[in-house]
This record gives structure tokens, C-alpha cells and sequence, in this order.
């Protein structure tokens, strides 16, 4: 039997309580819809004193019946606290590899920059990661995966490369037109203020 005693006891108790499965999945919902509902303002605005303010009570009761309906359901209270431990687990080796790189960098600081390539190809990856996250924790991520090793050689799989390999070289294609077509403007305007 395991050790129950101390802090873990604690814990112990809580989860027979249910604040893992009912409250912090409540709490969490609540908060992010009303957070977005007061931002974005879509149940509309009362004017105090000249000022367009949310409606707060629609926003809570709206927020208050979203969450309830959410941990009404098992399998999204398990998804929910699935997805958010393997995303904070990630977060954490994003951080290590973060102090990994910074150890190269000696006394300059090392800045991640928007605009260089490789920053943007660490969010894909990041992306990429949680997608696949979700996909684990609803169960999907072996079905897909049991898919494409059943029947690798299927017509779908076959079109699915196709389609890949179109968009990536239309992409291409219109992106260096893009920058010819700035460059011949650039290029005309010159000419003509020579003139």
C-alpha cells in the first residue's frame, strides 16, 4: 500500500474531494470564457457613464453554464487534464533546451528574435507538438498512426503527398513573384525619379 502521509496525504484527500476533476477543470473553464467573452465583448456592452463596458452577469452566467456542462462530461475533464500536464511538461523541456542553448551563448544574451527562420521553425515545431498532444489525448493519435501503417500504399496516402507537394511548390511560386513584383516596382520608381 502506498505511503500516505505528510503532504501526499494531502493530495490523497483532495482527489477524494474532487477539486482535481471537478473544481480546477471548473475554474479553468470559467476563467478562459469569461476572460474571452469580456474581451471580445459578443454578448454585447452596457454604457456607465459614458463608457462601453461588458456585461459582466451575462458573461458570468454564460461562463458559469459552459463550465458546468464541461465537467458534467468525464472524457473532457480527462482530456482537459491530459492535454494541460503534457503541455506544462513540454513548456518545461522548451525551458531546458532554452538554458541548453544559453549555455553556448557564454555572457551575451541570448534573444530569440520573430523574424529569424529558426525561431519560427521552433513555434511550428511547438505547434506541431501540441497538436499532437491533443490527438493523444482524444484517442486519436493511434488510430491515425494504426491507419497509415495498415495501408501505407493506399490511393489516399498517395494523394495526400501529392496535395503536399503542390501546395509547398505553389507557395513557393507566388511567394518569389511577390518579391520580383516589389523589386520591378522598386526598380520602375527609380528610373523614373532619375528622369
Amino acid at each position: 500500500m502506498a505511503d500516505t502521509t505528510g503532504f501526499r496525504a494531502v493530495i490523497v484527500f483532495l482527489e477524494k474531494l474532487g477539486v482535481y476533476d471537478v473544481v480546477l477543470p471548473f475554474l479553468l473553464v470559467f476563467t478562459i470564457v469569461f476572460a474571452i467573452l469580456e474581451k471580445t465583448r459578443v454578448l454585447g456592452t452596457d454604457d456607465v457613464d459614458g463608457k462601453h463596458l461588458p456585461k459582466k452577469n451575462l458573461n458570468a452566467v454564460v461562463a458559469f453554464v459552459m463550465a458546468f456542462l464541461v465537467i458534467a462530461s468525464t472524457s473532457l475533464v480527462r482530456i482537459i487534464s491530459e492535454v494541460l500536464a503534457n503541455v506544462v511538461l513540454l513548456m518545461i523541456l522548451v525551458v531546458s533546451f532554452l538554458m541548453l542553448v544559453g549555455t553556448f551563448w557564454g555572457s551575451k544574451e541570448a534573444m530569440l528574435e520573430r523574424n529569424e527562420t529558426w525561431m519560427k521553425v521552433f513555434m511550428i515545431l511547438i505547434f506541431a507538438a501540441i497538436v499532437l498532444i491533443l490527438l493523444q489525448a482524444m484517442g486519436w493519435l493511434e488510430l491515425i498512426i494504426g491507419i497509415i501503417y495498415i495501408s501505407p500504399s493506399t490511393d489516399w496516402a498517395a494523394t495526400a503527398v501529392l496535395l503536399v507537394i503542390v501546395i509547398v511548390f505553389m507557395y513557393f511560386i507566388t511567394k518569389d513573384q511577390s518579391h520580383g513584383g516589389h523589386a520591378e516596382k522598386g526598380g520602375d520608381s527609380g528610373t523614373h525619379d532619375k528622369h
